[in-house]
């Protein structure tokens, strides 16, 4: 079951302990009776799940404690209108909301207040995932909770630091956490954080291979909840407990029964207790989870009436976060039961349910740490693949045609979500809604999509005279582990070791298309791979006699309908050139970076910043003033799992994705964007698939059609000589960037000294090929 004991669960009772604690700092407020009473319907609003009136009640009480000049009760309903601005989906609102109670409460020198207030901003990042600002903002309330020796204040931020620790696989550190917040909040005489504690505990307690110490603190936790009233925190506490059970249930075996019996008495308790507080929201989960424990047993009747409960409540209050999984949740049952039809239509549903919900409204809902990246892949997937199933069971053209195209947008409305959660941000969304989308490929072109399910390998592939499905024997496990053996050794200069891996992957991913190929006057292939596939230089496939690249112009992009469909427009490809040779920060020199950029000097016109002016100063400065079509950068750059560690280097510091967005982005706005953004000395992990995600969408990121950058770091005349040749053959106006960029590659191959994959394969084109 999803991690929600952690985050979708858990965060909501939080604040309102964070409530509490700042209840308790504005007691003695002066008594305005209508901004007490906004603030009381405000409180009854969002019990009830009624979250935009509770917004409206609450900011209209801002106003009025502001107009008064009680800032202590204006920051407590500010702090109040953030977490219903959280719920909405609006986090850039309550983000503001935030800085602003904290402002007040720094001018007016109440330290207690501003600790409460660091705290909810540390616990609204931690629901947005962003967990270096949840850290600092959360270090900083503790320090002065304990100061203040306020246990109250420590019990609330040490469970969501807990929670940090957790997500970053930090397991006894987070267990330390939940512990002392627990002996706190009993202190405080909080049952609810108390229990909430507890639970995040269990949970800890079973990742470190302590099922049984798990059951036992969950039992802790049930008895601490079970008689106390109604509230919706004691409801979602009863939620978190029952996943809690459901958890276990692998990991203890001879308990099989009773906890099964102990999970669905639990979930039914918080049925009840959410029916008896009219809390339709906490109801519907209540229900839905209830409807997803009976389909594990598979018992098919009772879930499907649950979960279509859950779906119809969730409809019933507008809560798009929770009725996608449900309309989900029940696509996967009619799918058992043998429903196609019925099936897909219910998944069609959850996938434009979901589109439009903002990316913070589903991160609470990872199957672990640090994994909401596959938060949502499974729904996708598992639509491509049901119409598929479906394309297999009939003869009609029409009828195949129509579900083939189906699986394909499936799989691009993927990575659209995919790269949106990487980059936490709406930047993938405003480059979509410009593009226009190609209607029909050039002749010389195939589009191919390698989808892998867990028992086979599906190739779809986008032809000039419509879309072909080819399917390959090959569990993605063993194609993984493949992919994986095939990159560790592809970088290694002096062996020969990647030979029999390269074949492999070819006969999987090549071979089975050439029949449908070879008549066809193609000559550029456009990879729109998943997961570990991003990870490897598809250049260096061989087929026995010659490298792909031999054979094909290639391109990667992370989605065609990401890709701007124009073509290069040469006539404005003037480059701002940035670089650096000398050894910085730590980092080696990159000698060879000076014939990179006497090459480009010769061949188009521009400006450089090297060494010393290659600041992010000089560069914002360059790129607001200059009317740049190419932004070549020769530097050291990383691109890793969280965005917020990759980066590109300068002279005088880290050029981040973030501060990359921003140099750049006013090419977003321009008439003519970027047109090419090349990064010559970049790197990624092995294995890292995130991380490559993050290479594959930096184009995006920039506002660039078009994006070249190397999987791996290349520090001699090889990359040197490459980009040069690059840069030569893109000058032909016949010559595609896919094309100029194989044409290099081959040049390099033919050399004696060059002709090992490690030195030319790693040079990747992505998204715009024209």
């Amino acid at each position: 079951m999803p991690m929600r004991t952690f985050l979708s669960v858990m965060l909501p009772q939080l604040f309102l302990f964070l409530l509490i604690v700042l209840l308790a700092f504005t007691a003695d407020a002066v008594s305005l009776s209508s901004a007490d009473v906004s603030m009381q319907q405000g409180t009854q609003a969002f019990q009830r799940g009624a979250f935009t009136e509770a917004l409206s009640q609450w900011k209209q009480a801002a106003d009025l404690y502001k107009g008064t000049g009680n800032y202590s009760m204006q920051i407590e309903a500010l702090t109040h209108s953030a977490h219903a601005s959280m719920e909405l989906g609006q986090s850039k609102q309550a983000l503001q909301s935030l800085e602003l109670a904290l402002a007040l409460a720094n001018q007016n020198g109440q330290s207690s207040l501003e600790a409460a207030v660091l705290g909810q901003l540390g616990h609204t990042y931690l629901s947005l995932r962003q967990l270096t600002e949840a850290s600092e903002y959360l270090q900083r309330a503790t320090t002065l909770g304990r100061q203040q020796d306020s246990a109250t204040l420590l019990a609330a931020a040490l469970n969501d630091l807990g929670i940090v620790s957790a997500l970053h696989q930090r397991d006894k550190e987070a267990l330390e956490a939940f512990q002392e917040s627990r002996e706190l909040a009993q202190k405080a005489k909080l049952p609810l954080l108390a229990a909430t504690a507890r639970t995040n505990a269990a949970r800890a307690l079973l990742r470190l291979g302590q099922p049984t110490s798990s059951r036992l603190t969950l039992d802790g936790a049930f008895e601490s909840l079970k008689n106390l009233s109604s509230s919706r925190q004691k409801s979602l506490g009863l939620i978190g407990i029952a996943l809690g059970y459901q958890r276990l249930i692998p990991q203890l075996p001879q308990e099989r029964d009773p906890l099964l019996l102990r999970t669905a008495g639990v979930l039914q308790e918080a049925v009840s207790d959410a029916e008896r507080q009219g809390d339709k929201r906490t109801l519907s989960y209540a229900l839905g989870y209830l409807g997803h424990l009976y389909e594990t047993e598979f018992r098919m009747d009772e879930a499907l009436q649950l979960t279509r409960r859950a779906l119809f409540i969730a409809q019933s209050v507008d809560a798009p976060e929770s009725l996608y999984r449900w309309q989900w949740q029940l696509g996967r049952q009619l799918a058992a039961t043998g429903r196609l039809d019925q099936a897909i239509a219910s998944y069609r549903q959850a996938t434009m349910t979901l589109q439009p919900i903002r990316s913070e409204m589903t991160q609470a809902s990872s199957d672990g740490p640090l994994s909401e990246q596959e938060t949502v892949k499974p729904l996708f997937f598992e639509l491509a693949d049901l119409l598929l199933q479906r394309a297999a069971l009939t003869d009609e053209v029409k009828a195949i045609d129509s579900d083939l195209l189906a699986a394909r947008d499936a799989i691009e409305s993927y990575k659209t979500a995919e790269l949106r959660d990487y980059f936490k941000d709406d930047c993938v969304d405003a480059v979509r809604s410009r593009l226009t989308t190609f209607d029909r490929l050039s002749p010389d072109t195939a589009v191919i999509y390698p989808i892998m399910f867990t028992s086979r390998l599906e190739l779809l592939m986008s032809l000039p005279t419509g879309l072909k499905r080819i399917t390959v024997p090959v569990t993605a496990d063993q194609l993984t582990q493949e992919i994986r053996a095939f990159r560790r050794v592809v970088e290694k200069r002096t062996t020969h070791e990647y030979l029999p891996h390269a074949q492999q992957l070819y006969d999987w991913l090549i071979r089975p298309l050439e029949a449908d190929l070879s008549p066809l006057p193609v000559t550029t292939l456009v990879f729109v791979p998943d997961s570990a596939l991003r990870t490897i230089p598809m250049a260096a496939l061989h087929d026995g006699s010659t490298f792909l690249i031999n054979k094909f112009a290639l391109a990667m992009t992370p989605g065609i309908t990401l890709t701007d469909p124009r073509p290069l427009n040469r006539d404005k490809l003037r480059f701002l050139t940035a670089g650096l040779t000398k050894s910085v920060q730590g980092f080696p020199p990159l000698p060879h970076v000076v014939e990179e950029v006497q090459s480009l000097q010769q061949l188009y016109t521009g400006e450089q910043l090297m060494n010393q002016a290659f600041q992010a100063s000089r560069l914002e400065h360059e790129l607001r003033d200059g009317q740049y079509g190419g932004l070549h950068i020769a530097t050291h750059g990383q691109f890793s799992t969280d965005v917020n560690d990759s980066f590109l280097l300068t002279f005088d510091g880290k050029l981040t994705m973030q501060s990359l967005d921003h140099l750049i982005g006013l090419f977003r706005f321009r008439q003519e964007p970027l047109e090419l953004l090349t990064l010559s000395a970049c790197q990624t992990g092995i294995g890292d698939d995130r991380a490559a995600l993050g290479l594959a969408g930096v184009a995006l990121k920039a506002g660039a059609r078009s994006a070249l950058a190397t999987l791996w770091f290349i520090n001699d005349e090889a990359s040197a000589t490459l980009i040069a040749e690059f840069y030569r053959q893109l000058r032909h106006p016949a010559v595609s960037k896919a094309v100029a960029l194989q044409r290099a590659q081959v040049k390099l191959l033919s050399d004696r000294i060059y002709g090992h994959p490690a030195y030319w394969s790693p040079f990747l084109l992505m998204n715009n090929w024209l």
